[in-house]
């Protein structure tokens, strides 16, 4: 999906830059499953997909994450930098924990994608779907 060369050292990426990539990488992998399983009416797509999406299922994820240690040293780092990321504005339907979890989640899939590491985001993704199927039981 890179088609052109990075003009800057994407290791050096804010997290909130990092954030904006991990928000696109999410969205692509929840419209994968859901159409994959074969949810195809717009509708009920959408309905679906926030059930992922949300900053609240975001925060829910990552923190299960943290509880089971299932992240590395440097991914908790890169969530920590996140999290921390000062952004300026907040979503009006969110508390500000959740939506700086969620930021948080955000950057370390976005970190994942510039660093090619496929293998890695398809285990956090494959992980982050088990937690929301079991939370929305």
């Amino acid at each position: 999906m890179k088609i052109v060369e990075a003009s800057t050292d994407l290791k050096q990426l804010n997290a909130l830059a990092l954030a904006y990539m991990g928000d696109t990488v999410l969205d692509m992998y929840v419209r994968y499953y859901l159409i994959a399983q074969g949810n195809v009416r717009p509708h009920r797509l959408h309905v679906e997909a926030t059930k992922y999406v949300s900053a609240k299922a975001q925060a829910a994820i990552v923190g299960q994450m943290l509880e089971e240690n299932f992240l590395t040293e440097d991914e908790v780092a890169v969530f920590k930098r996140g999290r921390n990321a000062k952004s300026g504005s907040i979503p009006k339907n969110t508390d500000l924990n959740t939506y700086r979890y969620s930021t948080g989640f955000e950057a370390l899939l976005g970190y994942h994608y510039f660093q090619g590491e496929q293998d890695r985001l398809d285990e956090i993704m494959k992980k982050a779907f088990r937690i929301i199927g079991q939370n929305n039981k």
